[in-house]
């Protein structure tokens, strides 16, 4: 079961189930696991949804006995995290944490999703229910958009966090910075023809980033491939990949699973791609919500810990407890 809004479409959809067609597809952070929802994309009313009253009474319990990191544990592993960064040079590295929520009997699951749209209209809002797999976002950076008709494919560089009513300082500048150069180096190699924009400001509830947009036109043989190179981007890993994604396994207490991962949803005139962030693990018992942080030289722990305090809200504040 899965219900989703595609940005600034406030069009409930869901799939029919329909065995022979493969529509919206789950990709973890590693690559490693893909939850997959057969079927048309189908528009759905949003009185038959409200009258589910889904609850978090329906998931499994949670046996991970997972302990989440505590605020001194953090800003001692971001302090090792920076010193890395130093000595080997990087642009940025991107270090996370759960943050596990169990104070509650049950959750609302129907309201808490309707609160979550409401909240966050200019994103990709999503709610499964998959056996074992439970899982709510919202999350408004584009891994890519494919126009099957036109062949023009589009992205974004999308990083640096502050609260909206705070000036960008150098470090959140200089972050971004290295996204965008990343995004355009793989779109160079599969285009002649690049539109990139002026870098502004993208709101997202109670914060807002800095955001560069991408519009290329390639061969659709290339989509799989330049999706690919894409993920993970700077934005969600670091720079280089490959060293950050060795850094990431060593420093991070869990693994990612679909956090930072990507989803894609294939529609008659379009694939879209979605980065899987503001993003929470549903449990009967407990909420394991996602939350992150690109790092360089000039972070200060303290205020990167209340980064991750400050995008925890983005489920945690619209969740309807009972």
């Amino acid at each position: 079961m899965i219900y989703f809004k595609f940005p600034f479409d406030e069009k409930l959809y869901s799939t029919d189930e329909n065995p022979n067609i493969n529509s919206v597809n789950f990709y973890s952070f590693d690559g490693l696991k893909q939850i997959n929802f057969k079927g048309n994309i189908i528009e759905i009313n949003p009185k038959n949804f409200e009258q589910q009253l889904i609850t978090s009474d329906s998931l499994p319990e949670d046996n991970n006995h997972f302990i989440a990191e505590t605020k001194e544990e953090y800003l001692k592993n971001l302090d090792q995290v920076i010193e890395v960064i130093k000595k080997n040079n990087l642009p940025k590295l991107v270090y996370s944490r759960r943050k596990i929520f169990t104070d509650f009997n049950t959750i609302d699951l129907t309201e808490s999703f309707k609160n979550l749209c409401n909240t966050y209209p200019n994103a990709f809002r999503y709610i499964f229910i998959d056996g074992e797999n439970s899982w709510m976002g919202a999350f408004s950076e584009v891994l890519g958009k494919f126009n099957t008709t036109t062949h023009e494919f589009e992205t974004m560089s999308l990083a640096g966090t502050l609260p909206v009513l705070e000036e960008w300082s150098e470090k959140e500048i200089e972050e971004q910075k290295p996204v965008s150069t990343y995004i355009q180096n793989i779109l160079e190699n599969y285009s002649d023809a690049i539109e990139k924009s002026e870098t502004y400001d993208h709101i997202s509830g109670n914060i807002k980033h800095l955001r560069t947009d991408f519009k290329a036109k390639i061969n659709p043989q290339d989509l799989d491939k330049i999706i690919k190179e894409l993920h993970p981007t700077p934005a969600v890993c670091g720079i280089p990949k490959e060293f950050c994604k060795e850094k990431i396994e060593e420093f991070e207490k869990f693994p990612r699973e679909l956090y930072a991962g990507y989803s894609k949803v294939e529609t008659e005139n379009f694939v879209q791609y979605f980065v899987n962030l503001r993003c929470a693990r549903l449990y009967k018992d407990s909420v394991h919500l996602f939350v992150g942080g690109g790092i360089t030289a000039q972070s200060n722990p303290e205020k990167e810990w209340r980064e991750t305090e400050l995008k925890s809200e983005a489920v945690l504040k619209n969740l309807v407890i009972a």
